[in-house]
């Protein structure tokens, strides 16, 4: 007990070298715990992208090439699915809902996706949240258009504005369908998913701008106008992909056999959850490598520390003598220079939580509105509570050293020391 005083006091003696100590430490526990709350935060919400679809179905190919262009709208499909097809397996029993998903489409640079009113009713993200407006509703008429938040704000627009949809994704003015304009109907609120990044509207009206084109071209001397595009009867003919909700998850892998084994075309089915993960899987050199960085800025901070210690200790020779003189032993200089190590980590990790969760606190709105990540203020996980026992054990390990040096430094030599 009389240690633990004497350690506390000859810290408080030193208030300079101690802020110093502890603004190095903060920071970089600060720095250690942040980096890793986005990290798994980043893997969640990457992981959730979209949450409550049991299956997604497209042409056969890539489990990972359909997951990148079905939900994060990247690359494109290798074949489409026919209507009758996308029916046949949607009307089975075990099939609760389905979302069609039409791609093909741009507006200068961001994705048209042509799908059904059941997309906004049934399409989830993150912890099963469901899409919101921030102004307007869901398409309704033919040629009404929902924008993502993302869209929304770099583009300017808002309810009313006219949106001409570019055939591809290239921006040549030859290649728009410009003949049969969209105006915003609606504006999604912001989901940290590709939804912020793309423009909804109805199968129909993908349809309907392709009434006088064939084969990805413009049929030359044929014109169908936005008006008789209304009064036409528009059925949806392909479609790139589909998302499924089962009434049971029991019967997942049993129908995604079955539509595996599909004889009218060569499909797909896949798990969103396990091609999620292992598409995370291939950035794992990126998280190794953003692990061994925080590593590095952690290790620096103790080397601070370190070297603060170090640096003080030839000046306290006479207080350490004293000690000696007053019947310390020399394991007693060990111990108040290692108690002194760990007084200080602690208070430095203290003082890093507190400045962990008021930047939470501040920088949560920002990073929702601006990158769609959403760090909420939880407690630590079990892993972020070992990085700081290892911290804790590491400051307590680097008061070893000048611990040892001032274990041996004689009465006689701290004494003689002059002023």
């Amino acid at each position: 007990m009389i240690l633990l005083r004497l350690t506390w006091k000859s810290l408080c003696n030193r208030k300079l070298t101690l802020m110093m100590m502890l603004m190095s430490i903060s920071v970089s526990v600060l720095l250690l715990l942040g980096v890793d709350k986005i990290r798994q935060q980043a893997k969640d919400g990457f992981s959730s992208t979209v949450s409550s679809t049991d299956l997604i179905v497209g042409a056969r190919s890539g489990q990972i090439n359909l997951l990148l262009y079905s939900v994060f709208h990247i690359g494109n499909a290798t074949n489409n699915i026919s209507w009758s097809s996308y029916k046949a397996i949607s009307d089975h029993k075990n099939v609760r809902w389905s979302i069609p998903l039409s791609l093909g489409d741009s507006h200068r640079g961001f994705r048209v996706l042509g799908t059904s009113s059941d997309y906004f009713e049934y399409y989830q993200y993150g912890k099963k949240n469901a899409l919101s407006f921030t102004e307007g509703n869901a398409f309704n008429g033919l040629f009404d258009v929902v924008i993502g938040s993302e869209v929304a704000k770099k583009l300017g627009y808002q309810l009313g504005s006219s949106v001409i949809v570019t055939h591809g994704m290239g921006n040549a003015s030859l290649m728009n369908h410009e003949d049969k304009p969209f105006k915003v109907a609606g504006v999604l609120a912001a989901t940290g998913t590709p939804v912020d990044n793309t423009l909804l509207v109805s199968l129909e009206g993908i349809e309907a701008i392709h009434l006088d084109w064939k084969a990805g071209v413009k049929l030359p001397g044929v014109s169908v106008s936005a008006e008789e595009a209304l009064n036409a009867k528009l059925q949806p003919k392909q479609i790139t992909a589909f998302m499924l909700g089962l009434h049971s998850r029991i019967s997942t892998f049993q129908l995604q056999r079955s539509i595996n084994r599909y004889s009218k075309e060569l499909l797909m089915a896949i798990l969103p959850g396990l091609a999620l993960q292992e598409l995370w899987g291939m950035f794992s050199l990126f998280e190794k490598t953003l692990a061994a960085i925080t590593g590095l800025v952690v290790f620096s901070g103790l080397v601070g520390l370190l070297t603060l210690l170090l640096s003080g200790l030839n000046e306290r020779r006479r207080e350490m003598a004293i000690l000696r003189s007053v019947g310390a032993r020399p394991i007693h200089i060990l111990a108040l220079l290692m108690l002194e190590s760990l007084f200080v980590t602690l208070i430095s990790i203290l003082l890093g939580l507190v400045m962990l969760y008021l930047a939470i606190w501040l920088g949560a709105p920002v990073l929702q509105q601006e990158f769609g990540l959403h760090i909420g203020l939880e407690g630590l996980s079990l892993w972020q509570w070992q990085l700081i026992g290892m911290v804790t054990v590491a400051g307590f390990l680097v008061g070893l050293i000048p611990g040892y040096r001032a274990y041996k430094y004689s009465l006689a030599d701290g004494m003689s020391i002059r002023l």
